[in-house]
């Protein structure tokens, strides 16, 4: 039998967007809210990620506004001491299912339905019973899944894999039952990191290890972008004080090497690619260790003992076992308008911190009731590929601050929510006081000059 949804909104999707969007929106409106995801539970991509993951931001960045995740410790221990926590998947999920359970569930104003399809038609599926729901007309859709990354577990490898040929996905490595004599990671991004690190801290000699890197990387340095507003602006200034003097997005990115920000890992080699997650020095001392790497593009196909790529062809162990860490990640669509005609298309307002982006927009939405108006505060901001791509989303997030920033009660309402990164304490130390005075005089330079190389 068909049901009609009771509800003001359909999240579509109960990911970290959407779990963001949500909690605010309850938190700050009378609103009935439904939850849709295709999956068991919320968490999203979380409840099928490699089981070593860890954020690559403070725990304090990712989550809703209202519950924070982890306890806002700092390491007392290990190569990050004195750096915020860092969640891994099992902590997140759980943070996740209590959320949903002891926050949304329990307002009686959130309904969940897991293990659903939603199709444009405006209908909901369940894949498990065949159940079908209807959204009403009056309900309004949340789009949660724009930006929803892909990952290895659930994505194929871009590759052909020979009769022979050993390749795992990287979840896998946690199950091996048998060592190779040599580890192929194939990918350039934060999991490729991740697998390399990992190999590494369970006795894999870097010698055994090969890291197929189809382009450089460049990494942002994780002790700059710390819940710290000190530490989170002092950087913002430096970067529009090496924008002001930057010719073009290469001297910005040498600019921000030189001070401290920006990491590459062959400083021999300058990258091209620019998703900038963050890495810890420690990890870049050990993934300089790496000495067997491969930059002839991406790989074709995989042969025992042979690795065909774009530009040749590598010999590699007869029993390699290729770790396959090339999931493309974060996606690129089109920016669209937060609030469309159809939909409300969640998306990254302030750069790089897509959880506070979806905690704003459920803000806004529960406070505003024109969508020019809130389009007009909060544009979205995409994620970047490329220098050029890093340059234009940080003057477009520059912009966005700028404009949301402007309303009294969204800067209120922002300054007390850890998500973002930039919130102000109401008693400002004499050094606080003078990075904010800092950033306030190399910005408009740095934002013009970043603007003439976007």
């Amino acid at each position: 039998m068909e049901r009609i949804l009771d509800a003001d909104y359909l999240v579509v999707g109960a990911g970290a967007a959407g779990m963001a969007f949500t909690d605010a929106l309850i938190d700050h409106s009378d609103a009935r809210v439904v939850l849709v995801d295709r999956r068991h539970g919320a968490g999203g991509h979380w409840l099928d990620a490699y089981p070593f993951v860890r954020l690559h931001q403070a725990s304090a960045f990712y989550g809703v506004a209202s519950t924070l995740l982890g306890g806002g410790r700092l390491q007392a221990r290990g190569p990050e001491t004195g750096l915020h926590e860092r969640a891994d998947a099992p902590e997140i999920c759980s943070y996740y299912s209590h959320l949903l359970n002891d926050r949304l569930l329990a307002s009686g104003r959130v309904e969940f339905l897991p293990g659903c399809e939603y199709t444009p038609d405006r209908r909901i599926r369940s894949r498990i019973s065949g159940q079908q729901f209807t959204v009403p007309p009056q309900c309004r859709v949340v789009d949660a899944r724009y930006l929803a990354p892909s990952i290895p577990a659930d994505t194929p490898p871009p590759f052909e894999v020979a009769a022979g040929a050993r390749v795992i996905p990287v979840n896998g490595l946690a199950h091996l039952a048998g060592a190779a004599s040599q580890y192929v990671v194939v990918g350039s991004g934060k999991t490729a990191t991740d697998a390399c690190l990992w190999l590494l801290a369970r006795g894999v000699d870097a010698a055994a290890i090969c890291w197929v890197r189809p382009r450089e990387p460049w990494m942002l340095n994780r002790a700059v972008v710390q819940p710290n507003p000190a530490v989170f602006l002092k950087m913002a200034a430096d970067i529009m004080a090496a924008a002001a003097a930057a010719q073009s997005p290469e001297d910005l990115f040498l600019g921000m090497e030189d001070a401290g920000i920006m990491f590459r890992i062959d400083r021999s080699v300058l990258p091209t690619m620019a998703k900038t997650p963050t890495l810890a020095s420690w990890e870049l001392e050990q993934l300089r260790t790496l000495e067997n790497v491969v930059r002839l593009g991406h790989v074709r196909r995989v042969e025992q003992g042979r690795l065909v790529l774009d530009n040749g062809t590598v010999g590699i162990a007869p029993d390699a076992l290729v770790v396959h860490c090339a999931a493309s990640g974060l996606k690129y669509p089109p920016v669209v308008p937060i609030w469309g005609p159809e939909a409300i298309t969640l998306q990254p307002i302030r750069a790089g911190f897509p959880c506070f982006g979806a905690a704003l927009a459920g803000y806004v939405e529960a406070s505003r009731d024109d969508d020019t108006e809130k389009n007009r505060l909060c544009p979205p901001t995409p994620y970047a590929n490329t220098m050029a791509q890093w340059v234009a989303m940080t003057v477009m997030g520059t912009q966005a601050t700028m404009s949301f920033g402007s309303q009294p009660d969204i800067r209120e309402w922002a300054d007390t929510v850890a998500l973002n990164p930039a919130r102000l304490p109401a008693d400002r130390s004499a050094e606080l006081e003078d990075i904010l005075a800092r950033l306030k005089a190399h910005t408009p330079a740095g934002l013009a000059r970043m603007s003439e190389m976007g």
